[in-house]
């Protein structure tokens, strides 16, 4: 009788493990669910708001108009406050108004987008470095929203906080958290309308009497560098271009895991201006520098230290 109590104890033990599991996988498939819902409603949902974006002391408030039509997507967002500023995006280009009024900054076929559009189109990609798991039901901006974490695997990212809407999956704020659980920067949208088409004529691109800066990435220069970014860091970006107040040519690498990003600058490094090397911080923006052959090697972004530094330490010569 024993032993039939023991293999009967094991089997439910057995039993009991594997309903945790199914039921530890059905929150992971349902929270991967709403990363899925999330990705496309940026890009597919006509919406409009005004948002505020949080980093270290530094607040800004913008507006955003989004919009989808027989020419494809259309984004606007302009800086409400401090100089003024406008990113228009047309499909995969993206114009710049510069506050002088007088420029604008061109980048052909970039990645570069702008919250709410904060995941990558296959999100299920981020599972390999985050662990994606379902908080409760907050609202945001009027609306109830499922509030979505994701926790890092390692120490190379920190963990975001989202919150989407519960009727589209819009994201309606963000959250990036380090591992000390302070807040690194924030997205939050204090109004939104969602489901009407702003006007086209919102988005014009007025170049009338203003000059083009192109910035584009479809042929960039020979990049002479080769770098080793932490796992699941890809590179999505490089160019050789001129900067103002740079005497030569500067190479610029961008690396992300979908979610998280790191930029890198190599410069020439100039002899009569001060050498900051080693750890420092712009807010909430880390960064690490170090002399390469005769180069400033200079990576930064909002991700944890170790990120910073093992990627400038790996940079060398092809």
């Amino acid at each position: 009788m024993r032993a039939l109590f023991v293999w009967r104890q094991g089997w439910w033990a057995l039993g009991f493990t594997g309903l945790v599991l199914l039921s530890g996988m059905a929150r992971a498939d349902a929270a991967l669910e709403w990363l899925n819902r999330a990705a496309a409603a940026a890009k597919q949902q006509n919406y409009s708001g005004v948002y505020v974006y949080h980093h270290g002391e530094h607040v800004e408030v913008l507006r955003v108009l989004h919009r989808i039509d027989a020419t494809g997507e259309l984004e606007k967002v302009e800086v409400m406050d401090g100089a003024p500023r406008q990113f228009l995006r047309i499909n995969n280009d993206v114009y710049c108004h510069l506050p002088d009024g007088k420029h604008v900054r061109l980048e052909r076929n970039t990645q570069r987008r702008f919250f709410p559009a904060l995941l990558p189109a296959q999100p299920a990609s981020l599972l390999y470095y985050y662990v994606a798991k379902l908080g409760g039901t907050e609202r945001v901006a009027g609306r109830p929203c499922q509030v979505v974490t994701l926790e890092p695997n390692d120490g190379y990212r920190y963990a975001y906080n989202l919150w989407l809407d519960k009727q589209t999956g819009l994201p309606l704020k963000s959250r990036t958290v380090n591992s000390n659980g302070s807040v690194v920067s924030m997205f939050v949208f204090s109004e939104i309308q969602i489901g009407k088409a702003p006007d086209a004529q919102l988005f014009r691109n007025e170049l009338a009497g203003k000059r083009i800066q192109k910035a584009s990435l479809d042929k960039p220069a020979e990049v002479v560098w080769s770098v080793t970014p932490p796992p699941g860091f890809e590179q999505v970006q490089e160019a050789v271009r001129s900067l103002p107040g740079k005497r030569a040519p500067v190479t610029h690498l961008v690396f992300s895991d979908g979610l998280s990003v790191l930029s890198m600058f190599v410069e020439p490094a100039d002899p009569q201006a001060q050498r900051l090397q080693g750890l420092s911080a712009e807010g909430t923006i880390g960064v690490y520098a170090r002399e390469v052959d005769g180069h400033t090697v200079t990576t930064l972004g909002e991700v944890p230290n170790m990120a910073l530094i093992e990627t400038g330490n790996s940079v060398k010569r092809k």
